[in-house]
């Protein structure tokens, strides 16, 4: 009888892509996938460290499993529970001690080790967040395409810039970029299997510097250039970058390759240049708005997205106020906004000045409030235009199709079935806050 799997993936898409490939690594090993927890023999929580509070989700979920793990164990069955990902890296020894149910812990750079843990963990509890001397990926299997038309790539992982807020050069390890011929291998894998549009990831993707087909090291700009040559693959993307990643080579492409889209995840934290020292990341807010600037003049009609924190330790209302004015200034597509909040291990956890709760939430509340005013003027400025939309799923109503547009936003529109997988021109007749509506217009679809 085959086994089966459960993966609840945490985070962000680098999780689900190792997740994904968590799967391959089990699937010759006589795993399925299974629907839910309590049809599992083995669950794995793959988890993020960013959000707040995610160890202590991580223990909660971890009591509703542990009483399904007892249910089973009652009917004469076994259920292994491993947890992956940042967390188990940054607190694995933790999780043993505080949830004896967990049989396995392992980290980002451990999973493709999966195989040989699993065959030790059963009534020993296996704890593996060790760092790998040699490149993961030379250690995985072939990766299997998802079910649909868009997919991740991870071509690059770890992180060296060492913010004083982040957890990630603790958690994902040094920068690596894989070489151009692996990750093409991949990606002709993909579109072999039907996928139409790639985003390529990376906790600094921007700073990729793979081998390249000529034994020079590739930067990201000329990675997509080679991608773009894919028969097949009519759409690029790529997340997260940094801004001093951002080089001439990678406007370039921007400016030449219509394979990629204009939509570019460029986050900034902060507006503010005191607080930006203090976080370590070693870019101005002028620096921001130049970067932006070249970008835009490369590609008129790009649309961003960021990342930005509030209530950083030492934040002034006069920083603050800075962060509003680019805010205000850049006009972001979309954004993703948080209070600060401490990450164990990471200098800002014990810097001077942390801010009151209050004044945090006080600032979120502004900062988002004038973000979604920016995606909704966005959203509604596309109104009239017809755009190219790629279609992936039936929505939620009959005869409903849901697709993206170039800017990565939902476009919901009156489709047949037959309209998935290919990129068809839409009228863009309506807009809400996080959405577009749209019919077809006349034409033949690719």
């Amino acid at each position: 009888m085959a086994k089966r799997v459960f993966i609840k993936t945490y985070g962000c898409q680098m999780n689900v892509y190792d997740s994904a490939r968590m799967v391959d690594l089990l699937v010759p090993l006589g795993f399925l996938v299974a629907d839910t927890p309590q049809d599992a023999d083995l669950v794995i929580l793959n988890t993020c460290h960013i959000r707040e509070k995610a160890a202590e989700k991580v223990y909660s979920e971890l009591g509703l499993i542990r009483r399904m793990k007892a249910a089973k164990a009652r009917r004469g069955g076994n259920m292994m529970i491993a947890v992956a990902g940042c967390v188990a890296q940054a607190e694995g020894a933790e999780i043993m001690r505080r949830a004896p149910c967990v049989d396995l812990v392992f980290g980002p750079q451990s999973y493709h080790r999966l195989p040989e843990l699993i065959a030790r963990a059963p009534g020993a509890g296996v704890l593996d967040t060790s760092f790998s001397a040699e490149p993961k990926f030379d250690y995985l299997p072939e990766a299997t395409a998802p079910q649909g038309v868009t997919a991740f790539l991870t071509v690059q992982e770890g992180c060296d810039k060492f913010c004083s807020f982040c957890v990630v050069p603790y958690t994902r390890g040094a920068e690596y970029s894989r070489p151009v011929a692996q990750v093409l291998a991949e990606a002709r894998h993909f579109i072999g299997d039907g996928v139409r549009e790639i985003t390529l990831l990376g906790q600094n993707v921007n700073a990729y510097h793979g081998e390249g087909l000529d034994g020079r090291e590739c930067g990201l700009g000329r990675l997509i250039r080679t991608l773009a040559e894919l028969p097949g693959l009519d759409r690029i993307r790529y997340t997260t970058s940094h801004p001093r990643d951002v080089d001439d080579e990678l406007i370039a492409a921007h400016r030449e390759v219509p394979q990629l889209m204009p939509f570019l995840h460029l986050p900034v934290q902060s507006g503010s240049d005191r607080v930006l020292i203090l976080m370590n990341r070693r870019h101005t807010a002028g620096d921001y708005r130049r970067i932006v600037e070249r970008l835009r003049s490369a590609r008129s009609d790009l649309a961003l997205s960021s990342d930005l924190i509030v209530g950083y330790p030492g934040e002034t209302d006069e920083d603050f106020q800075a962060t509003l004015d680019l805010v205000g200034e850049v006009r972001f597509a979309q954004a993703f906004s948080f209070k600060y909040s401490p990450r164990p291990g990471t200098p800002a956890a014990s810097a001077a000045g942390q801010i009151a709760e209050q004044v945090k939430s006080e600032r979120l509340a502004a900062l988002q409030l004038l973000l979604a005013r920016q995606q909704r003027d966005f959203n509604e400025a596309c109104v009239g235009r017809v755009l190219p939309v790629l279609f992936e799923k039936p929505g939620r109503r009959e005869g409903q199709l849901v697709g993206r547009s170039p800017y990565l936003q939902s476009v919901h529109v009156a489709a047949s079935a037959d309209r998935i997988g290919k990129i068809a021109p839409t009228l863009m007749s309506g807009a809400s806050a996080n959405s577009l509506s749209g019919s077809l217009v006349e034409a033949v679809a690719i």
